[in-house]
């Protein structure tokens, strides 16, 4: 039962780390054959976190060197480097990357179809039910009114899940007077700007993700296919600091607080004096395509199962996650996963409530601690971190600065590489051998054509058109 009327084409890039196509794999092949079809790889290249106001504009390919210490024309660009590919490649899995999510829910549609043509219903969500106990089932009250009957429920409705409101008492999308609580969830201290562009830096073919660190602030680019570069600002304002749309595709101009103000322009405006790669990509987006959202994130629930009866909460419903890791969705797949596996093995309705509780002691641990470092990587870029410090100028002086400084060697070394080793932990479907450089060797060929196209067309006096961004249409609707 699905809340919207009818599918249509919204929603941008989501992230499919190595874990998550592990899973898929294990699921159906024909289903991760077609996601890789429609996926652009980001693990494969240089992905990691950059010096937000020394970086020199050239978008250079530096290597980790002590160089910069002593020589003050090395360049400082990179700060440290994710180990996606060597993580990946320690469990012998595919490498990270991320797909439209109108290509995402169509590839889904298509293949639970093939199963069941009638599998969903539009346009009527669940608004409570009525678990009737061991064995009895449960009651799925409708928003049309009506009722279906059940063995089990399962609460995938997002961050403001009704399913979720009636198992913990809470209002559906309550919100605190100051706006940091919202039906149970914790606003993170963080607002997000994001769009989209078409350009060819110096860099494309060899960056996956960046992640520019500064004062108070960090900026993410990433490679989202076809020439185009996905950007997310971070700043730590209050909550309801509201300058832009909510919704990419789902809300109009009239949501702008201001109808003629150049949110591209607002955003430079946040960045004085960093680096001009960030300029470079600002200036190159139609401020039409700038949107914003508050994030907002849930304490894990290691005192509350997330199973009431036969009803059972899976994916955002239950751990929302800040985006930092991009594990969202990853550990949403795990959850279906998981719990596909656990019912299987149930051959009795009467066992079904054993079951869920049982999915959920098999969950919790590692979803809290994947719901932890995704909050930790923004607290500490934010609260921990700073332009660092280098002998050469005077740009990071801070106490956080030379924190900063001396962390770099147990980021690089010891902290990146035993997280990301950590998430790609969980790959039921063993080893995939050679497939990983296989598939990769196959999306280079058509990666290049497709960003050459795209980069042709807007050199020849194209437009630029709005895409989807990561922030999904009920966003707007709640």
């Amino acid at each position: 039962y699905e809340k919207t009327a009818a599918f249509a084409r919204f929603g941008g890039p989501i992230q499919f780390a190595s874990n998550a196509l592990s899973v898929l794999k294990e699921i159906d092949e024909t289903l991760f054959e077609r996601v890789m079809d429609k996926f652009t790889f980001t693990g494969t290249r240089a992905c990691g976190i950059k010096d937000g106001l020394r970086a020199d504009g050239k978008f250079s390919m530096t290597t980790d060197s002590l160089d910069y210490l002593f020589n003050p024309d090395a360049p400082a660009d990179w700060f440290v480097k994710f180990p996606l590919k060597e993580c990946a490649d320690l469990y012998g899995l595919p490498y990270t990357g991320v797909i439209d999510r109108p290509d995402l829910q169509e590839i889904l549609i298509d293949e639970c179809r093939k199963l069941k043509p009638d599998f969903i219903q539009n346009g009527n969500p669940v608004e409570g039910y009525v678990s009737h106990g061991k064995g009895q089932g449960v009651t799925v009250n409708l928003a049309d009114g009506n009722t279906a009957e059940a063995d089990i429920l399962v609460g995938s409705d997002g961050i403001w899940s009704a399913v979720r409101a009636q198992m913990y008492g809470e209002e559906i999308k309550g919100t605190s007077k100051d706006g940091k609580k919202r039906q149970g969830c914790t606003y993170s201290g963080y607002t997000v700007f994001a769009g989209e562009t078409i350009v060819k830096t110096p860099d494309y073919y060899e960056t996956g993700y960046k992640v520019y660190i500064g004062p108070q602030r960090y900026f993410v680019t990433s490679d989202v296919g076809d020439g185009r570069i996905q950007w997310y600002a971070f700043f730590a304002l209050p909550p309801g600091t509201k300058k832009a749309p909510s919704g990419w595709g789902g809300s109009t101009r009239d949501g702008q607080a201001d109808p003629e103000e150049n949110l591209v322009t607002y955003v430079k405006s946040l960045h004085k004096g960093w680096t001009d790669e960030i300029m470079t990509v600002l200036d190159s987006t139609p401020p039409e395509s700038v949107e914003q959202r508050d994030l907002y994130d849930r304490s894990p629930e290691l005192l509350r199962s997330w199973a009431d009866g036969n009803v059972v909460l899976v994916g955002d419903a239950v751990h929302p996650m800040m985006p930092n890791l991009g594990q969202g969705g990853c550990q949403a797949i795990e959850d279906a996963y998981v719990l596909t596996e656990k019912l299987s093995y149930t051959k009795s309705t009467e066992k079904i409530e054993q079951t869920l509780q049982e999915f959920y002691r098999a969950r919790i641990i590692r979803v809290s601690i994947v719901q932890f470092l995704s909050r930790l990587a923004s607290d500490l870029i934010i609260n921990a971190f700073d332009t660092p410090w280098s002998p050469h100028d005077n740009k990071g002086q801070s106490w956080k600065s030379y924190l900063t400084f001396f962390w770099k060697p147990l980021l690089q070394y010891a902290i990146f590489p035993g997280q990301f080793a950590y998430l790609y932990s969980y790959f039921p479907s063993g080893s995939m051998g050679d497939l990983p450089k296989e598939l990769e060797q196959k999306w280079e060929t058509a990666h290049f054509e497709t960003a050459e196209e795209a980069f042709a067309a807007v050199a020849s006096g194209a437009e630029i058109q709005s895409g989807p961004s990561f922030f999904q249409k009920a966003e707007v609707e709640a």
